[in-house]
């Protein structure tokens, strides 16, 4: 059953004339899981959100850190859904900013040295970021890992990240309310709906107006106006803007 005041704010949105719906991957439409490659979305969130894509006046986008590549990949999704990597800098039509490789080397190597004696700590590497992963470590192994990573991040001047159990370094701006605005401006939406768990969807909540509806999924300090318990949640909800904005088409 979803909180009365979120009934209620989808229904409101629902009736925007143009409407866009995100949504992050990981935690959001997916349910986390300890291998990141295992992850994939729940059937009936992503089949609500490309049923939303396919309404007349509706768009729909997943907004994650994933490499675009790979975020195309574990979700499935058609052509119709706006796939957007890499926290918001990674389009179908390339990076919104230049990305410094040789930087980007550095930070891996680094990475990669601080990971090795230590089981269950990995290194991601992205077109334009890197992320330690600590979900799999043991809580020693991870804690030292992360003040390693730390204190080495002062000299790197990338554009860090911390999320659940991953620190992540970006050598290109990167913002997922940024990524938010782009598509508002693409899609000429005059309401925004934007699902996220993690610190990382903070970035896009901010940038809501006050038509838009954020729901924030899980526990944790938000600014979300709205909040639900889990992915299995947020396949109901998006369930319910469907209902809602077919009434109105």
């Amino acid at each position: 059953m979803l909180p009365a005041d979120l009934t209620r704010a989808l229904t409101s949105v629902a009736s925007t004339t143009r409407l866009l719906v995100t949504s992050d991957f990981d935690g959001t439409l997916a349910p986390i899981v300890n291998n990141p490659a295992d992850a994939r979305p729940l059937p009936a969130a992503a089949e609500a959100l490309v049923d939303l894509a396919e309404l007349p006046d509706t768009a729909a986008a997943l907004i994650s850190g994933r490499a675009l590549a790979v975020l195309r990949d574990l979700s499935g999704m058609p052509p119709s859904v706006h796939l957007v990597g890499s926290h918001g800098a990674e389009f179908d039509t390339g990076f919104a900013h230049q990305i410094d490789v040789a930087l980007l080397q550095r930070i891996t190597d680094e990475l990669r040295a601080i990971a090795a004696d230590k089981p269950g700590v990995t290194v991601e590497t992205k077109p334009a970021s890197v992320a330690l992963h600590v979900r799999n470590a043991s809580p020693g192994d991870g804690a030292a890992a992360l003040a390693a990573v730390r204190a080495a991040s002062a000299q790197w001047g990338a554009h860090a990240t911390e999320g659940k159990a991953v620190l992540e370094f970006a050598v290109i701006q990167t913002d997922k309310g940024e990524a938010v605005d782009i598509l508002r401006e693409q899609e000429k939406a005059t309401a925004v709906v934007f699902l996220g768990d993690d610190v990382t969807d903070e970035k896009a909540f901010r940038r809501l107006r006050d038509d838009d509806v954020g729901v924030k999924v899980g526990p944790g300090e938000s600014l979300a106006s709205y909040r639900v318990d889990s992915p299995d949640d947020v396949a109901e909800a998006l369930r319910f803007l469907l209902d809602e904005r077919r009434k109105r088409s």
